[in-house]
């Protein structure tokens, strides 16, 4: 069976594409931790706040996100997403005029809104170009380019905002991506991309009230499997966010270099993402997703406690790895949890997808509410104790493949 069929090739390409933009947006805030931090000297519970304002927007933003492209279109949604995302790029620069903290993040959360958009819109869009079996493998490449859009976002950070930091260096670089994002909308305009549902979505003959949002709600809370996915999703995204925040802070504490310089550990960690996420979707093709999500569960756990437990290159060796074994957690736990909603015979209707997507969007609230809580550890008993929270997160995720595995 084709993961990606003929004629879906084209729009598959073109929305993979989104992928890699706000894959961009997160590795570029991820870094302005340490830009705040040395900017104007605040605490890392203080910069962690970037991240509340970053991801508290993907709470938010999602469900009406949801409603947004239920209502009109695939296509609708993407452009919704990237004058956002632009919007909130550009709002840098009066930031950096006004030399406030609380503006900046008001520009942060603008933008991501629009990641938020392209995130819920993207995700189901991937997953209904073709079989319902092959919906997690399609995903997975698709995700599989988000890392690379991460790694440009490092790239972009390293040599515009760390080698000379400062508040204009920060948002001369935000304000040159929205022109780029300007430039991507005005293409995508002018494309032809079909909208789809699930192949096996119900036929629309089934009434109104079969589709509406509160019914679809109503199946969705009954799902259990996609219920504990929007859990697990949660403690994932915090994990994530919460290992590549403190990175740099992490890496200039063991090996005693600048940001820059550690800045290129980072960046091996992110590198290290991708590279085993092709690989994780390669090793579908064999071995369940449900079974590669608890293998990458255990050993991510095991790399951050050794992060705890350790110092110096092994403790940043033991950092690299936590990427590395984490990659597939996000579109697998997704795949999974979102895999059958619209399938009848499990009580599933069409257009349930769309408002899955947005939960499991919404579950990125996790990067907002765990990272100050890595943050408050790591003001108190240091930066390495803090990956206790990571490891603590998967052991989450190892419990959703169990039942996963399970069901």
């Amino acid at each position: 069976m084709k993961t990606i069929e003929k004629r879906y090739l084209l729009p598959f390409v073109l929305v993979t594409s989104l992928f890699a933009l706000w894959g961009l947006a997160n590795n570029m805030t991820d870094t302005l931790l340490a830009a705040f931090r040395k900017i104007m000297q605040m605490s890392d519970t203080q910069t962690s706040f970037i991240q509340m304002a970053f991801y508290g927007a993907y709470f938010c933003v999602a469900l009406p996100a949801a409603l947004f492209i239920r209502k009109h279109s695939y296509k609708s949604g993407v452009i919704m997403g990237l004058v956002l995302y632009a919007a909130g790029a550009m709002l840098f620069l009066p930031a950096a005029e006004a030399e406030s903290y609380a503006f900046y993040l008001v520009a942060i959360y603008v933008m991501a809104a629009g990641c938020s958009v392209l995130e819920t819109t993207a995700n189901p869009y991937i997953m209904s170009m073709g079989s319902p079996e092959t919906a997690t493998r399609r995903l997975n490449i698709a995700q599989s380019f988000n890392p690379i859009g991460s790694i440009m976002g490092i790239m972009v950070s390293k040599y515009f905002i760390l080698q000379d930091i400062s508040l204009y260096s920060v948002s001369g670089t935000y304000a040159g991506v929205g022109v780029v994002l300007l430039v991507i909308m005005a293409v995508m305009l002018f494309v032809n991309m079909p909208d789809n549902s699930l192949e096996f979505s119900v036929e629309s003959s089934e009434s109104d009230s079969r589709h509406s949002t509160m019914s679809s709600i109503s199946r969705l809370c009954h799902n259990r499997v996609y219920i504990w996915g929007v859990v697990a999703q949660f403690f994932y995204v915090g994990a994530q966010i919460g290992a590549w925040s403190f990175t740099i802070r992490l890496v200039m504490m063991e090996l005693a270099v600048s940001e820059a310089e550690a800045a290129t550990i980072y960046l091996m960690s992110i590198i290290g993402f991708c590279l085993s996420r092709f690989v994780y979707t390669w090793m579908m093709r064999w071995i369940v997703p449900e079974s590669l999500l608890a293998a990458g569960a255990v050993l991510s756990a095991v790399s951050a406690m050794t992060v705890v437990i350790s110092s110096g290159r092994t403790a940043v060796v033991a950092l690299v790895l936590v990427s590395v074994f984490m990659s597939l957690m996000f579109p697998t736990i997704y795949g999974i949890a979102l895999g059958d909603v619209e399938n009848p015979a499990k009580g599933g209707c069409e257009g349930d997808a769309k408002i899955g997507a947005s939960g499991l969007i919404m579950a990125i609230l996790g990067g907002a509410l765990l990272t100050p809580l890595q943050g408050m550890v790591s003001d108190a008993a240091g930066t390495n104790i803090s990956y206790m929270v990571p490891m603590g997160c998967f052991v989450v995720v190892l419990c959703y493949a169990f039942y996963a595995i399970k069901r």
